[in-house]
């Protein structure tokens, strides 16, 4: 007898399980969430950047309608501080008198309405002993962060390499403070029985939230509840527990009421974090024929009074190119601003933009090919342990997308192209991004009706998670899509990392990997308890499982199914745990990979006028195993949109004077629209990635960087004029 293999559903483009909810507006956001009694919270935030508290009436506010009450440091309970994590938690707010930055939470108001909590708290009255801010990344009274993580590298003599190099390119770049801009507000409701806390909120890590309040508030972590199953966007904004958090269960505590907490859109330049801004100066020595002799990065970004925010941009020079002489340091600078934090591609986009755009230097210094010189310089093994990459498809990304752009229809020289009165320019860049994965665990359950539910309490930001995570699942147990369910988003389920750093996918594909291992043997246990079964004897390597029916592998007639065995022992479910630790790479024998990938642009400039657009983008990458490539290709989509943004318009300015964010608004703060973004190729390659049984490596940061430095390179190509900062701006092209 014959059978038919049934159609594989990883790698399929499934539409988004939760696709209709979301369109029919029936997902429920956390701003969406209404309890019965509930009132509403509402901030007054420090009008100085630096000093302390001397006077505060909230007497004006307190007799307002609706009013409820108004918490201060002079009357807030003193609370705990959060538990060390990869991202610290600021620390609790309303503890002290001291202002670090403005826009600093100085007052909470609950009322009845948002309307009256809003209206009570623009009238608190607070009067302060200013002092000068410190602002200026070159500010020398600014206290000097110098590599607290360990990431700065150094191996061979870079002194050397740069003195027997035959071409040195020493130049220095400069990145803007960038503003993670979500969509949806972000939102806290918290409601208190007794010591037991319930929390809805905007959130990528609903574990950190959970253990973050019961440290804050001393009560028991498995009294308190966390959930997040769906989160307006939130480009690493979600993945530390914000002072407005705790500030909504303190309201909540205090009335004894359900509180909600939504941030204004300014509230949210201030209070969720941002990107950090850098000077990096890179030094760069070749031979005559393109070989690098040594890489010295060097990186200064901006950290706010009391942060401790992860993002070493001069890293990405230590595995970007083979190179015997390097050297990577990164420093922090602490200013009155409001909290650095995650945003996406952290680091890398940054440090990218400075490594590619003075590699197209150097390319230009030696009459090269700027593809040409990236190809010379391959790192065919890990540039300082010397092991192979767990997989690494960088050739084949440069290979296609010259092929897909027409690379080889560039001219030589700059300004050398042109299209009616535009100048045309064509760039690229290499790009990679470092390796993550953290611990997870999942839940699988079985149910006598041969569907299946599986769950850990992770969240989906809009990547697509609750869908993978339901292909990947059916593909393990064997069933159609349709008969699994996928939850999250709910810390009473098993607990799970952050959605961040590229590694969700990994990590919890790895758990639910286990999982379903975990609980096919179980089955294999049961069946194997009857002698007379067919699976008798089997272990998990001996079977498969096809629609819902472990069978003999190569032998469909030999099996049973998840409900026949089920019933035969009485059982209404059948349920295992499945845990996902990340390997050592010296254990591995081999460099953990991330993903890697090529981007090529063109531009067109008006020479009159500075304008400039995006004509083309072609972005190939490698993303190890595919798990859906609808879902992938739009992530590497918007990624691409928010490196034009970064390259063209995003810029989080800040008032010298103040400390005033000057454009806290989506009306100033500018960010890429549909006309700004012209049509986007993207194609996947490479294979499955040995570090992790899934063989993922994760998407969700890698289509950001290289944007700015493709497009600048670009920039040069079409002008001749070497742009070193980001955003480009009509300035720079007159």
């Amino acid at each position: 007898m014959t059978t038919v293999e049934r159609p594989r559903i990883v790698g399929a483009g499934t539409d988004r399980v939760d696709g209709p909810l979301k369109v029919t507006g029936a997902a429920p956001y956390s701003n969406d969430v209404s309890l019965p009694g509930m009132a509403h919270a509402a901030v007054a935030r420090a009008t100085i950047a630096s000093g302390r508290i001397t006077r505060l009436d909230t007497g004006p506010a307190e007799s307002a309608p609706g009013v409820l009450a108004v918490l201060t440091h002079l009357n807030a309970p003193r609370l705990g501080s959060g538990p060390e994590s990869l991202l610290r938690t600021p620390p609790p707010p309303l503890q002290d008198d001291r202002i670090l930055y403005y826009g600093q939470y100085v007052a909470v108001v609950v009322a009845d309405t948002p309307e009256q909590a809003r209206a009570a708290a623009r009238r608190v009255e607070v009067g302060y002993e200013r002092a000068e801010p410190l602002l200026d990344l070159d500010d020398p009274r600014a206290e000097r962060v110098a590599d607290p993580w360990g990431s700065d590298a150094s191996w061979g003599d870079v002194a050397a390499g740069l003195a027997r190099a035959d071409a040195v390119v020493d130049a220095s770049y400069t990145t803007a403070e960038n503003t993670n801009n979500p969509l949806g507000l972000f939102t806290t409701l918290a409601a208190w029985d007794g010591d037991a806390l319930t929390v809805h909120d905007s959130t990528q890590w609903p574990v950190l939230v959970r253990a973050t309040l019961a440290r804050m508030f001393g009560v028991p972590e498995a009294g308190v509840r966390v959930l997040a199953p769906y989160v307006g966007g939130g480009f690493g904004a979600g993945l530390r527990v914000w002072p407005h958090v705790v500030l909504a269960a303190m309201a909540a505590r205090r009335t004894r009421r359900p509180v909600r907490l939504e941030l204004a859109r300014p509230e949210m330049f201030t209070g969720i974090g941002h990107r950090p801004a850098t000077a990096q100066r890179v030094r760069l020595g070749a031979t005559r024929d393109g070989r690098l002799t040594a890489i010295e990065h060097e990186s200064v970004s901006t950290l706010s009074i009391e942060g401790d925010n992860i993002e070493p941009c001069a890293s990405v020079s230590t595995t970007a190119y083979a190179c015997p002489n390097v050297s990577t340091r990164d420093q922090q600078v602490r200013l009155n601003i409001p909290w650095t934090n995650s945003m996406r591609a952290p680091g890398e986009a940054q440090g990218n933009f400075a490594l590619e755009s003075a590699m197209d230097e150097l390319a230009y210094m030696l009459g090269l090919d700027p593809l040409e010189l990236r190809l010379r310089n391959y790192a065919e093994v890990h540039p300082r342990s010397g092991l192979p990459w767990s997989s690494k498809a960088l050739r084949e990304c440069y290979e296609v997308g010259a092929d897909r752009f027409g690379w080889a229809r560039r001219g030589a020289e700059p300004s050398s192209m042109r299209e009616g009165d535009w100048l045309v320019g064509y760039g690229l860049a290499g790009v990679s991004y470092f390796w993550y994965q953290a611990p997870c665990r999942a839940r699988v359950t079985v149910r006598g009706d041969g569907t299946a539910y599986v769950r850990s309490a992770v969240t989906d930001i809009g990547t697509g998670t609750y869908t993978v995570m339901t292909q990947l699942s059916a593909e393990l147990l064997g069933l159609e899509p349709g008969r699994v369910t996928f939850g999250l988003g709910d810390t009473g389920m098993p607990p799970g990392p952050q959605a961040g750093g590229s590694g969700l996918t990994a990590a919890l594909g790895n758990a639910v990997h286990a999982a379903c291992r975990a609980l096919l043997r179980a089955f294999l246990d049961l069946a194997g308890a009857d002698p007379a079964s067919p699976l008798a004897g089997c272990g998990a390597d001996d079977v498969t499982v096809t629609d819902g029916r472990i069978h003999r592998v190569g032998e469909p007639g030999r099996g049973e199914s998840y409900t026949g065995i089920l019933a035969a022992h009485g059982l209404e479910e059948l349920s295992a745990d499945g845990d996902s630790e990340p390997r050592r790479a010296e254990e591995a024998g081999m460099a953990p990979a991330g993903p890697f990938g090529a981007r090529f642009v063109e531009v067109r400039v008006d020479p009159e006028l500075g304008r400039l657009r995006v004509a083309r983008v072609v972005s190939v990458i490698d993303g190890g195993l595919i798990l859906n490539e609808k879902l992938a290709r739009s992530q590497i989509i918007g990624g691409t949109v928010g490196g034009i943004g970064m390259a063209m318009f995003e810029e989080t300015v800040t008032d010298r004077g103040t400390g005033r964010i000057a454009n806290a608004t989506l009306g100033d703060y500018l960010v890429p629209v549909n006309a700004d973004v012209p049509d986007l190729d993207v194609t996947f390659v490479g294979v499955p990635d040995a570090y992790n049984p899934v063989g993922v490596k994760g998407v969700g940061e890698i289509g950001l960087v290289g944007m700015a430095a493709a497009i600048a390179n670009a920039v040069f190509h079409a002008t001749g004029r070497r742009i070193r900062s980001v955003p480009i701006t009509i300035d720079d092209l007159l």
